[in-house]
């Protein structure tokens, strides 16, 4: 196949074609690159990713119950709005990120602005996902408007803030470090949203229903009766009310961070001269280039498996901790231990995959959770047996949310190295991972609220029947483990080795060199 004039490869004819730079043109290319990626921009990097788990863990862990328990919907509406919301998350995802890779520069760069500019609506729309709306016919469609609203404001934060990496620092090392912070600062994230949405919501728990309440009404007089309905009203009213208070909270701390990452962070034009002697495709041709880099594709296979097991382990673990092991008054202690354990462990995997390399780090962090998952859900209710799982469990998350996206950038790298012609993709890569991701999320949420419902779930209900307790039994142990499995058999295939890495690191360094000499020559050519 011939290619035409715009398609010549990076050391042939775009070169002579570049447009010129005057000289602080050329000043401010070399000076973005060479730039010095410090401590403290690092962490106000780290913090701007704290919003996204703060309010994925609020909404991940409490969500369903929510809908369940405090909403009072049925399972079947719940799984609709739980499924339909991720799934239309996971469709902007790919929009987003054509839009992105679409946005001109600026002055404060191209992803800052879409992050500054969908905060103030995030919030709001993430505050009303946890109200109960006065009107009982239309509780579905609130919760669907709101929950899928939100989901595409923050998307709007996310992906670019996912491909924000790719521009803080050209070096892999100063990439993988404001990864490791990243990383850290998510999973401080997962501990407040964990934190704040359960320990203020476990102060105000609803009240359940029991056969035993219902059939010893009529030994009751009216008026005790009358008392008891008032007293349960009030404590609804309670632990909605203990909801808006978490959610207001939330919406606060995710405002601060967005600030800090605005006002902390530099965005660098990596590409600099660069971008001037490369091509833009179009986004569908873009996309086939994305989507047919093998290392990406297997990669994203890989963590869609994995990540489907957590999530399914994350979506039912509240709902496990209540009912099945009858940790009523605990459940929040328990799933706050999990994300302390996950922000501990997560500077111990940053080392290991330093030490050892990354594919091995996937393989022994990874399958670290395999066999608590299995202990779980053989071994009958014990607190302290518990508190240790999460305890071990936590260590795997965090290897889980660490390796993805210290990853992804070597894929990233993989394809400019292969493909040095074409530039502006960072985007596409990171938000068409995130939807796989997010797709996974809706598949989980949607598919365990309905098999729940299908199991005889009884909303508000004190206990559950042994069918509810044994499908949550496979979804907190025996259907993670497959998924796990899986990945890992999937992930063997992954390509890009600690050798592969450097000799791509070598080719970047090398074509940098090369658009710095003709930067130099451009900057000669204008004074």
């Amino acid at each position: 196949m011939t290619r035409g004039e715009g398609d010549e490869p990076f050391s042939s004819g775009l070169i002579s074609s570049a447009k010129p730079m005057n000289k602080d043109e050329f000043k401010i290319a070399k000076q973005e690159r060479k730039r010095a990626l410090t401590m403290c921009s690092k962490v106000c990097f780290a913090i701007g990713g704290a919003p996204y788990q703060i309010t994925s863990s609020a909404l991940g862990f409490f969500l369903q119950i929510f809908l369940l328990d405090v909403a009072q919907l049925d399972p079947l509406n719940a799984s609709v709005i739980l499924f339909v919301g991720r799934v239309w998350d996971a469709v902007t995802d790919p929009t987003v990120g054509f839009l992105i890779s679409r946005t001109p520069w600026t002055r404060h760069g191209r992803m800052l602005p879409w992050i500054l500019v969908s905060t103030m609506p995030a919030v709001l729309c993430y505050f009303l996902i946890w109200v109960v709306p006065p009107i009982e016919q239309g509780k579905m469609i609130w919760y669907l408007l709101f929950y899928c609203l939100f989901q595409t404001l923050q998307t709007c934060f996310h992906v670019p803030y996912s491909a924000l990496t790719m521009f803080i620092s050209t070096e892999q090392r100063e990439r993988d470090s404001a990864t490791a912070y990243r990383m850290t600062v998510e999973a401080m994230g997962m501990v407040i949203g964990t934190a704040v949405q359960g320990q203020i919501v476990g102060m105000a728990n609803s009240p359940c229903i029991n056969s035993s309440s219902l059939n010893s009404s009529s030994n009751h007089s009216m008026q005790e009766n009358a008392t008891q309905i008032t007293l349960n009203e009030y404590k609804i009213f309670k632990e909605r009310c203990a909801y808006m208070i978490a959610s207001a909270i939330i919406s606060l701390i995710y405002i601060m961070c967005a600030v800090v990452l605005f006002l902390g962070v530099r965005e660098q034009d990596n590409e600099g001269g660069l971008k001037n002697m490369q091509r833009r495709a179009s986004f569908l041709t873009g996309l086939r280039l994305v989507m047919g880099h093998g290392p990406y594709v297997k990669l994203v296979l890989a963590f869609l498996f994995t990540s489907l097991a957590f999530m399914l382990l994350e979506g039912n673990f509240a709902v496990f901790i209540k009912y099945t092991l009858g940790f009523r008054n605990d459940f929040q202690n328990i799933l706050l231990v999990i994300m302390l354990s996950a922000t501990l462990t997560i500077p111990m995997w940053q080392w290991f995959l330093c030490r050892f390399g990354k594919k091995t780090a996937v393989y022994i962090g990874i399958t670290w959770a395999v066999p608590f998952m299995i202990l779980v859900g053989c071994v009958n209710s014990s607190l302290i047996i518990s508190y240790v799982v999460s305890i071990a469990a936590g260590a795997s998350v965090a290897a889980a949310f660490l390796l993805p996206w210290s990853m992804l950038p070597d894929v990233v790298d993989d394809f400019k190295v292969q493909n040095p012609d074409y530039h502006g993709h960072e985007a596409i890569f990171y938000s068409f991972y995130v939807f796989f991701t997010k797709f996974a999320s809706g598949v989980s949420l949607g598919v365990s609220t309905l098999a729940l419902s299908f199991a005889g779930y009884v909303t508000g209900g004190c206990v559950q029947p042994d069918s509810v307790n044994m499908t949550l039994k496979i979804l907190v142990s025996a259907a993670p483990v497959s998924l796990i499995a899986m990945g890992l058999l999937i992930f063997k295939t992954y390509p890009i080795d600690e050798k592969r890495r450097q000799y791509n690191n070598k080719q970047l360094q090398l074509l940098l060199r090369q658009s710095d000499s003709h930067v130099s020559e451009m900057g000669s050519l204008a004074t």
